[in-house]
């Protein structure tokens, strides 16, 4: 394969923008996601329109062995991927208490923090053996605050962007990078899956190609943050956020992540 790129969660919304923008550069695919019938048609479709080789490989993330099913898939076929995108994950609104139960949010943090971790324990040695590679990770503008109503959604985007920002650091000087990808609301099927659609969170949910072009242009560029599709009073209050008293922040998030607040 050549100018490979493994790409987790890739069909749907952000995933699929990747896989595009990744394929029309000639590179080829790892495809990663859990239903088989979807990862096929997606490398078919690819494979047609843009001439690239796209393998697949349908795992559940949420279970431990995902990752090590993943590289162990990779070596026994020959493939190194060059590039990774850790794009798959998943929110969810709700009371942490009172309303989310404990399966949905150990899921949550498998997926969202467990899987990539496991996935670049596993391969960035071969990458820096080899002397080369480009890592994204896709968190959110979620990892600057707290998260009412999404408690653990929001801390596992904080945990992503601090941890992809150490490993910049760390893989200084060894070919490897690693870029956090922070977007802000975006028309996928995130919110529908998360009951978010009628928040005022996503009330100027923008569309996600834009966004996947700047974190891929970004992590090319061995860029530590890229922050992406926010509309233009949010991009402001993302830089004074930390300067907010924090019961005032807490109490703005809250209240834009109340169910059916997006009418009122």
């Amino acid at each position: 394969m050549k100018n490979s790129a493994l790409i987790t969660g890739s069909y749907g919304g952000l995933g699929t923008c990747f896989v595009n923008i990744h394929a029309a550069t000639g590179g080829d695919l790892i495809l990663v996601g859990r239903s088989q019938s979807k990862l096929d048609a997606q490398a078919a479709e690819v494979a047609a329109k843009y001439g690239v080789e796209a393998v697949t490989i349908a795992v559940d993330l949420s279970q431990p062995e995902a990752a090590q099913t993943i590289y162990d898939t990779c070596k026994a076929n020959g493939w190194n991927p060059d590039i990774i995108i850790n794009n798959a994950g998943f929110g969810g609104q709700g009371d942490f208490a009172r309303e989310r139960t404990m399966e949905q949010d150990l899921s949550m943090i498998a997926v969202n923090v467990e899987a990539p971790t496991r996935i670049l324990k596993l391969f960035l040695p071969d990458m820096i053996a080899r002397g080369s590679g480009k890592v994204l990770n896709v968190s959110s503008t979620a990892a600057a605050m707290p998260g009412p109503l999404q408690a653990v959604y929001y801390a596992t985007k904080a945990y992503v962007t601090s941890w992809s920002n150490a490993l910049w650091r760390e893989l200084e000087g060894t070919g490897v990078t690693v870029t956090a990808l922070m977007p802000g609301a975006m028309r996928t099927g995130f919110a529908a899956s998360g009951d978010l659609g009628d928040t005022k969170l996503f009330a100027n949910a923008v569309d996600p190609t834009a966004v996947a072009q700047a974190g891929y242009d970004g992590m090319l560029a061995g860029r530590l943050n890229v922050t992406s599709g926010l509309p233009g009073w949010q991009r402001p209050m993302m830089a004074l956020a930390p300067l907010f008293p924090k019961k005032t922040m807490l109490n703005f998030v809250y209240d834009q992540q109340v169910a059916g607040s997006a009418n009122k």
